[in-house]
């Protein structure tokens, strides 16, 4: 890095030693390793948002703690896609909006869990942050007019979309040598343009050749990759390899962290301002998943890092806890190679397949039991019922269908109609073999694609409704070679037959520390611990289990890091 990266100021302050508790600390007479006025713990979009803000509105000494060597998190994996309702690109493109109506979607999806002070704070923040982003930095966000919210049925929803925001294409070649710094993406290859390019395929070949060369890439790659530029022109310093596992307390005032670094040691650091807790969820810890979780979670999506280390530091520092049932659910398969700088096990996202003409999901009992075209994290839920009778979650495990004419017509977890198949999909020549494969009852799965067959022939999903909405048919799902429903409703009967074992995946958990309208962290009276404030999926979300289109997660994760960092830079004085 820079010297001006590198800037901090290292002082000699005192011991610490451990409270009663043996896992939060008390500082006495520290000797701190580094100082700074914000210390922001992670290094998604959150975080960064987070520490941009804090620098910009008057926190100029700033660090960011990241526990792995990458910057980005999940986010950079992402589709980097931003929800943000009366954003100033919605409000240019001539699509109206008003409160009552966000409020009133909101609340149908999440209904009684939402508060008025932190929704509010979301609501006016949003757009502020994006206004301040397009004004200030190198991020750059456009209006994906057309992308409906995720539940257009609701009242106050957006069928015809304007609420979710996308990234423009961002140049690597910006970021020099910390280019190699940010996390890669989960797909096999970059995408070179904004996902409404990569979907409607608007760019020439010349344009495509000129930004390759140029190592322009979209989705979350973008929306990481220009954030972490804004933290560089800051000269705000990224300590890699910093994964913080305690809070320091000064009376009831978090003053400071303990990290350890990559060979165990421990890294103190102190906080003149605040620590912003934005190490995202804890999807990735086995124990924490089965105390807190609504149901099995079997697959997640984002980056293994994601082990509740922030929840655990602010459990220790007496935080109040909200949502914690709940997570952005997201259908995974398993893909068997390992997931980059570590051993654990890599999921691949199984939201596209299963929305296409010709496929459906099935139990282990050959039924379908759901909207094949629904939401993603809608969906995930549907695979947390639960059957008293056999005393089972009764649509786990589960498979996606389909045949040979879906194989020669569409990607497949990233296989291209003309290449092999990857090795965990199953074939067989009849639907009765592959149900023996699978270990599907087949006189179940027989039965179900016969009845599915004839519904699709007649126009109409009797069961579940599939096709008769915008999401179902939006084209990013569905195929725009035909009319709605068949957009997303297509027969099965072309041998050989495919199946595949999905997982009940998420991108992220959903519960954390809650906060109040500043992102302070909340105690069980409901007073903020000063000092301490969280962001991302590490907080409670802010709409609850609700979301509300794509960038359902960024969007309030973002906002609250933006509210984080400028209450720290504007109303904290340093202690």
């Amino acid at each position: 890095m820079s010297d001006k990266m590198r800037e901090t100021s290292i002082g000699s302050v005192c011991s610490c030693k451990a409270d009663t508790h043996g896992s939060q600390m008390v500082a006495e007479n520290c000797n701190w390793d580094l100082e700074a006025d914000v210390v922001v713990l992670g290094s998604g979009g959150a975080a960064m948002t987070a520490a941009i803000a804090a620098h910009d509105f008057g926190a100029r000494d700033v660090v960011i703690l990241e526990k792995s060597g990458m910057v980005g998190g999940t986010t950079a994996m992402s589709g980097g896609m931003l929800w943000i309702p009366g954003n100033h690109h919605q409000v240019e493109a001539g699509i109206e909006e008003n409160d009552e109506d966000i409020v009133a979607y909101l609340d149908a999806m999440a209904p009684g869990q939402l508060d008025a002070d932190t929704l509010m704070a979301f609501m006016e923040s949003g757009p502020e942050m994006i206004r301040y982003f397009a004004d200030k930095t190198p991020v750059r966000f456009h209006a994906f007019a057309d992308f409906p919210d995720y539940q257009p049925y609701l009242p106050g929803a957006k069928p015809d979309g304007g609420r979710s925001l996308d990234n423009d294409a961002f140049s690597f070649e910006r970021l020099g040598k910390w280019a190699a710094r940010v996390n890669p993406t989960k797909m096999a290859y970059p995408v070179r343009g904004s996902l409404m390019e990569a979907i409607t395929g608007s760019l020439d070949d010349a344009t495509l050749a000129e930004r390759e060369a140029r190592d322009y890439r979209g989705l979350g790659q973008a929306l990481a990759g220009s954030l972490y530029l804004a933290v560089i022109e800051r000269g705000i310093p990224v300590e890699f390899e910093k994964r913080a596992r305690k809070l320091i307390k000064d009376g009831n005032r978090v003053t400071g962290v303990i990290a350890q670094d990559a060979s165990g040691n421990d890294f103190r650091v102190r906080a003149r301002r605040g620590v912003v807790i934005a190490t995202g969820g804890f999807e990735w810890n086995e124990k924490l998943v089965q105390t807190f979780l609504r149901g099995p979670l079997t697959g997640p999506v984002s980056v293994p890092e994601n082990e509740g280390d922030g929840l655990l530091m602010a459990i220790n520092a007496g935080a109040q806890l909200g949502n914690m049932q709940h997570a952005f659910w997201q259908q995974s398969v398993l893909e068997f190679k390992p997931q980059h700088r570590n051993a654990k096990p890599n999921y691949l996202l199984g939201s596209d397949e299963r929305a296409r003409p010709g496929a459906i999901l099935v139990n282990k009992y050959g039924k379908r039991f759901v909207n094949e075209a629904a939401n993603y994290n809608a969906m995930g839920k549907a695979l947390h019922a639960f059957d008293a009778g056999r005393h089972e979650y009764a649509n786990l495990p589960y498979w996606l269908i389909i045949d040979q004419r879906y194989k020669d017509k569409y990607p497949t977890f990233g296989a291209m109609p003309s290449a092999p198949l990857p090795s965990f999909i199953m074939k067989a020549d009849t639907l009765e073999e592959l149900a023996e494969m699978a270990g599907i009852d087949a006189q179940g799965l027989n039965a179900t694609v016969v009845r599915f067959n004839e519904m699709v022939r007649r126009g109409k999903d009797e069961d579940f409704h599939r096709g008769e909405n915008t999401y179902d048919n939006y084209y990013m799902w569905g195929d725009m070679d035909f009319e709605p429903p068949y957009r997303t409703l297509g027969v099965i009967d072309q041998g050989p037959f495919y199946a595949v074992k999905m997982e009940s995946g998420a991108l992220g958990t959903a519960g954390g520390p809650k906060t109040n309208e500043n992102a302070q962290v909340i105690d069980w009276d409901g007073n903020p611990i000063q000092g301490l404030y969280a962001a991302g999926n590490a907080m409670a979300a802010v709409l609850g289990e609700g979301y509300g289109g794509a960038g359902g997660t960024l969007g309030p994760g973002m906002t609250f890091g933006y509210i984080a960092g400028r209450h720290l830079g504007q109303h904290i004085p340093n202690t």
